[in-house]
């Protein structure tokens, strides 16, 4: 346990979530939390206020406004005088599609629809949601209002005292060999961004051939994909990458020598990519939930504005959390 900035006792945090809050109260972003309705996101909310973290903007009516502290806008997206500014620039937006304007207010009566465009407009720097809404919910508006190139996600993962990046294990449920190189440079380079080292390892039941089927085949093709995209466009990124190997000759050393001799992982990788949605989600979970770990995310990487998704278990705490690596990814790391 520790004392926030009120002397309240809280939950205790890892290195890693500590260190980016810090990052976090050094250069305060605004950070839109849609579900006000949600008594998790108000404590979050109030947590991340008290504590300096970021400014916050609440998304909800007058019973949300009585339940926040001082400090914290509330917006009723159904009232606010930004729903026609907002609704025209979404019709613009959406103009291709033969969007009315009556459609785009309608839809901007939607929170997650309302603080995407708090994005878009620049009223806010990033947008956490998901704790009451599915992933689909979240993502749907940040695809037709952020944009952006291929989006994947990762999870930071805090076992003990090491960090971990998982991926994908929210959003691409079934990826092609070209995608999973995507995702598994994606990765790395998150990584590197957050201060974790980009020595990624594209998981599979086999290890350097052990067995062979279409499964594996991905997983090896994507490997090849995956350097190819390293020489071409990020060579001076210090991402290591290596595939297929089993989970562990990715992170036993000892196990590595053995399965994988000549990985230039050496059993030591940090970024976990995983085959497809069910491996990833089902993964996460279970060494969070039986392992104890720590769970950030899912963060989203590829749109051009930081949009972020939480799993609809989350805690307050994870709120708190991931709204930290939301304004540091708006702050350009």
């Amino acid at each position: 346990m520790y004392l926030n900035a009120k002397g309240k006792r809280v939950m205790s945090r890892s290195a890693f979530i500590a260190d980016i809050i810090e990052k976090a109260k050094a250069g305060p972003r605004t950070i839109v939390l849609p579900e006000g309705a949600d008594e998790r996101v108000i404590a979050a909310a109030n947590t991340i206020t008290d504590d300096g973290i970021a400014k916050v903007i609440v998304l909800g009516d007058e019973t949300v406004a009585a339940r926040v502290g001082k400090g914290i806008t509330v917006i009723n997206p159904e009232t606010s005088e930004k729903l026609n500014e907002y609704a025209a620039a979404l019709c613009e937006l959406r103009k291709h599609k033969g969007l009315t304007l009556e459609q785009a207010k309608e839809a901007l009566k939607q929170v997650n629809w309302f603080g995407m465009m708090m994005v878009h407009s620049g009223e806010a720097d990033g947008l956490v949601s998901g704790a009451a809404h599915s992933t689909a919910d979240t993502v749907r508006p940040a695809l037709q209002i952020i944009k952006g190139s291929f989006v994947s996600s990762v999870m930071f993962m805090c076992v003990q005292d090491t960090t971990y990046v998982f991926s994908d294990c929210a959003l691409v449920e079934n990826p092609d060999a070209d995608q999973l190189a995507h995702i598994a440079v994606s990765s790395g380079l998150t990584a590197l961004k957050f201060g974790i080292p980009g020595d990624v390892a594209l998981l599979s039941y086999s290890t350097k051939g052990s067995a062979s089927s279409s499964l594996v085949k991905k997983v090896v093709e994507a490997t090849a994909r995956a350097k190819e995209l390293l020489a071409e466009e990020h060579s001076e990124a210090a991402v290591r990458l290596d595939g297929e190997l089993q989970l562990d000759a990715a992170i036993v050393p000892q196990v590595a020598k053995s399965k994988a001799p000549d990985s230039p992982l050496a059993g030591e990788a940090r970024v976990l990519v995983f085959p497809d949605l069910n491996a990833g989600n089902i993964g996460y979970k279970l060494v969070q939930r039986l392992g104890g770990a720590e769970a950030y995310g899912p963060m989203l990487q590829g749109l051009n504005k930081p949009v972020n998704d939480l799993s609809r278990g989350c805690s307050a705490e994870d709120i708190v959390g991931l709204v930290a690596i939301t304004a540091v990814q708006a702050q350009g790391v």
